[in-house]
């Protein structure tokens, strides 16, 4: 599966964004989802992921009750609702699939980054 990400952008502290990851291909519905984020000088580290069939999601603590990850199977794509963002949140944000359990930073598949940059 191939990921194409996108939404990000520049956003005062206390905006919003709305990052999406649309997928290629026909089994877009059978992949786990999920976001990273890589801040520079940083490792990469979690962010949201979502099952399947959207039943079930998790989140780091740092982002929990801020930031929400959905999917429409429907269009092949998955989403991360970006709220009360804070300068901390800057980062490359990427999306990542897998097939067979929620994505970790050993995901096979990965989309190409996008730029999140929140000014204080």
């Amino acid at each position: 599966v191939q990921l194409q990400a996108s939404g990000g952008g520049l956003v005062q502290a206390g905006g919003s964004l709305r990052l999406s990851c649309t997928a290629s291909g026909r089994t877009f519905s059978t992949y786990y989802m999920g976001w990273f984020r890589q801040a520079p000088g940083k490792e990469r580290e979690f962010v949201a992921t979502i099952s399947w069939s959207g039943g079930s999601t998790y989140y780091a603590d740092s982002v929990k009750g801020r930031f929400t990850i959905s999917r429409d199977n429907a269009k092949n794509t998955v989403y991360l609702q970006m709220n009360s963002l804070k300068p901390e949140d800057t980062a490359v944000y990427y999306c990542a699939a897998d097939r067979f359990t929620i994505p970790t930073k050993r995901a096979p598949y990965w989309g190409q980054g996008t730029q999140v940059t929140v000014s204080s």
